[in-house]
């Protein structure tokens, strides 16, 4: 399916427009993959270090999970409305940019606060106050590359921009081992300052510019009837009984569930299994992010030729054998193993989920409207994700952490493996 509408006629008075996917392909990637790593680096440090934070008031690693979780949850309430309001202002001058920026320096106040909060009350209010604010922009910066790259060009630059995503959690790891045991103030002033300064300098070098972006034509009347709110962009899209669009929503809810559940309860399996001190155990993601910053461009890559669908089934594949591995050797380096491998495995996913449920869009109009429907699925995994493996590690105790993983695993192998079989030809090979 291409997204792309007719290419205008051109006049003697009117020169043509040199095509944006062309001309600014490689500098459109560089900001944006810098706009999505500032907000990621955030985020990989919230999951990293927040648990730890939260087992001061609660000993039940399903109480954390479900806490981890529903902080996810404000994105299904606020991304249809925020992601409609961006595909409206990206026909402006200042495109989805105000919204990414305010953003940003809105949540920043409640996740600086974190380890100032003396109570639990209080650490609840900062808590909620950046997970609402966060989620509402989030989907809106991931949305900035189909302004600036064609849709044909847009698989590829997921790649790099999952590469600047892995290099946070390369950076969060590092903060948790060099900084998180000398002084958690400042551990947790160094993210959000981090996202500031890169998401300016982006918007500085691209934000000013997107007189230039890939925009799409205005409106006709029968299509602002049609799309004339977030909810009936979304009714559209998931009425179809045919429309593979509600199955793919499923894969991502577990996958996204299944990485948020691993990422949230790592450093507290870190502490309770393996013996490993705060800092360390909060570091034990590094590894992992450092293959998946090597692989995720070659999988991009790759995943032209395989096709999205399938080459995130190879994906689940990959995961499942991870955390095999990771119960198989409980100690430092079995883990270290194991979310190597499950890295590489969500890197697959990573790349293709978002960028194949854009090419089921009807229109490049409604590209932000999708990206909610991505958010939807991604956030209500990342809400139930870590409560569902949190209460089986209550049931079963930390040591089987992995192996519950596992099951939970097998089951988003199903869900890809039908979907491969429903879903275009485009998105299979």
């Amino acid at each position: 399916m291409t997204l792309d509408s007719p290419p205008a006629p051109t006049t003697a008075t009117t020169p043509p427009r040199p095509a944006v996917g062309e001309r600014m392909n490689r500098g459109a990637v560089l900001w944006v993959t810098l706009a999505v790593f500032a907000q990621e680096a955030v985020w990989n440090f919230y999951d990293a270090q927040v648990p730890e934070q939260l087992r001061r008031y609660f000993t039940s690693a399903g109480v954390i999970g479900l806490i981890m979780g529903l902080d996810h949850s404000w994105g299904i309430l606020t991304q249809p409305s925020v992601g409609f309001l961006s595909d409206k202002l990206a026909r402006r001058r200042t495109g989805r940019w105000p919204i990414v920026l305010v953003g940003a320096a809105l949540a920043s106040v409640p996740f600086i606060l974190i380890p100032w909060a003396t109570n639990l009350p209080t650490l609840m209010v900062c808590v909620v106050g950046f997970a609402a604010i966060a989620n509402a922009f989030k989907g809106v910066t991931e949305t900035l590359i189909t302004d600036y790259i064609a849709p044909s060009g847009r698989g590829k630059a997921q790649g790099f921009i999952k590469a600047g995503v892995s290099l946070t959690i390369v950076v969060s790891s590092l903060i948790s081992l060099l900084v998180v045991d000398r002084s958690l103030r400042l551990a947790f002033a160094i993210p959000p300052l981090l996202m500031l300064t890169v998401l300016g300098l982006s918007w500085a070098f691209l934000g000013r510019r997107h007189a230039d972006a890939l925009l799409p034509d205005e409106e006709t009347a029968e299509e602002v009837r049609e799309l004339g709110s977030p909810w009936a962009v979304l009714k559209g899209a998931l009425r179809s009984p045919s429309s593979p669009t509600p199955l793919l929503m499923v894969g991502i809810f577990c996958f996204a569930g299944m990485w948020s559940a691993l990422r949230s309860l790592m450093t507290p399996y870190g502490t309770q299994v393996l013996g490993l001190t705060r800092g360390a155990a909060g570091g034990l993601a590094l590894p992992g992010a450092v293959a998946f910053l090597m692989a995720v461009v070659p999988i991009a890559y790759a995943s032209n030729r395989l096709g999205q669908l399938r080459a995130v089934r190879y994906g689940v594949v990959l995961f499942i054998a991870g955390v095999l591995v990771g119960f198989t050797v409980p100690t430092a380096p079995g883990t270290v193993a194991a979310m190597v491998l499950s890295s590489l495995g969500y890197a697959s996913f990573a790349v293709n989920a978002l960028a194949a449920l854009w090419d089921l869009a009807p229109t490049r109009k409604v590209l932000g409207t999708y990206t909610a429907l991505y958010t939807i699925a991604s956030a209500s995994g990342m809400a139930l994700g870590p409560a569902i493996l949190g209460t089986t590690v209550d049931l079963t105790g930390w040591r089987y952490m992995f192996l519950n993983a596992a099951v939970a695993a097998g089951v988003t192998f199903l869900v890809f493996t039908r979907l491969a079989r429903r879903a275009p030809d485009r998105a299979v090979a």
